[in-house]
């Protein structure tokens, strides 16, 4: 546990991300920023003496999130009534565990508030949902679940848009088989059509193959000029780009956000287009740029475009624990229908259902161990439905 204000504090804030595994050099500036914040705030929320615990849901063996994992955590936060409300969770398949445990806690529902989860069916019904969704992951019936970052039907949406913008015609989609990338590779498939782009293909990949080279095989005879990657790096991710890339060199790659840390994707990934919610850092103004100069000095590099998403959300919670009176079930509450004015990603609202307004996606360039912002784009409503 870290605290670093005066006397003992009231409450914990815990962290829920994957440590382990190909992304923890993202994770790690996510658990930074959300430190920075609470030291920007004194360790207070309104008259409240706040801690923090950064909670590991992944394995070893996984190398990422782990189903097992999100179901103790979140057992454990649950039953911890020092626990004031959760930052988390990364992946929205450990999300979609943990919120109903969370939602049942005694007292509660304890509140969640997540950086980077971007599978719609968290919060709300359309594309990249599935039936039963949301309502299934709320059985008290009350809502405890709110992001910072816009969902998949967004990012989909406007990752389309850029496949377009590039003049290609030709896209093959693939996803990872799992909760989040089987989400953003349907509504950017959606999307696609929706722009008059042919879909040539359209398929699953296995996260423990040993090879793809037949997969690229199948790629490059499909006429593609863009190869989707919906997934995450940790599921294979970086072996199946550089045998993709061996068959066919002049093929575009493009990923949603499950492949936005550079370290975890290597050098493969070098000339890749990577879409993340929101501005990029270095367009964020206010308490938003002040953020992105002393963090990105703080680590030595330039912040990950997350780590401004983990602060946010960590700020978020923190304002509604602030207007709780020190009730969990007030601190959920107070999640919905929140308006932030001058935040670190500006100003945006968060409404009934947990979704925040902020519906713009920026393209970046991975060029070495960065990520450089080549478009923002808003989709329209006509093309999100």
């Amino acid at each position: 546990m870290v605290y670093k204000g005066p006397g003992q504090p009231d409450f914990i804030i815990a962290s829920d991300l994957p440590l382990q595994g190909a992304i923890r050099h993202q994770t790690i500036e996510i658990n930074r920023a959300i430190i920075w914040d609470l030291q920007d705030r004194s360790w207070t929320a309104g008259q409240y003496h706040i801690a923090y615990q950064s909670c590991d849901d992944s394995t070893a063996q996984t190398g990422g999130w782990d189903p097992g994992k999100c179901a103790a955590n979140a057992h454990q936060y649950a039953s911890n009534r020092s626990v004031i409300g959760v930052v988390g969770t990364f992946n929205s398949g450990c999300a979609k565990i943990e919120v109903p445990i969370e939602n049942r806690a005694n007292p509660g529902p304890l509140a969640m508030v997540s950086p980077a989860n971007t599978n719609p069916g968290l919060t709300t019904t359309g594309p990249g949902s599935t039936p039963g969704e949301p309502n299934k992951y709320y059985p008290t019936g009350v809502r405890n679940y709110a992001r910072v970052v816009a969902n998949d039907q967004y990012q989909g949406a406007a990752d389309a848009m850029f496949t377009k913008s590039l003049g290609k015609t030709k896209v093959f989609v693939l996803n990872d088989k799992q909760t989040y990338g089987a989400g953003v590779a349907l509504t950017y498939t959606k999307a696609a059509k929706a722009l008059g782009l042919d879909v040539v293909g359209n398929q699953g990949w296995d996260a423990k193959a040993s090879s793809y080279e037949a997969l690229g095989q199948a790629i490059k005879k499909s006429g593609a000029q863009v190869v989707f990657l919906g997934g995450i790096v940790c599921n294979n991710g970086a072996k199946l780009m550089q045998d993709i890339k061996s068959v066919d060199p002049s093929i575009q790659l493009q990923m949603p956000d499950g492949f936005s840390d550079p370290n975890a994707n290597g050098s493969v990934g070098n000339g890749a287009y990577i879409s993340v919610a929101g501005l990029p850092p270095k367009a964020l103004t206010g308490k938003g740029a002040v953020f992105v100069s002393q963090f990105s000095k703080s680590i030595g590099e330039q912040a990950n475009p997350y780590a401004a998403y983990g602060a946010e959300a960590a700020d978020v919670l923190l304002n509604a624990v602030a207007k709780s009176g020190g009730q969990r079930s007030a601190v959920a509450k107070a999640l919905f229908g929140m308006s932030v004015s001058g935040g670190i990603l500006g100003s945006f609202t968060i409404n009934a259902q947990g979704d925040t307004s902020g519906a713009s996606i920026t393209v970046y360039k991975q060029q070495g161990k960065n990520l450089n912002p080549v478009k923002t784009l808003t989709p329209p409503a006509s093309l999100v439905k």
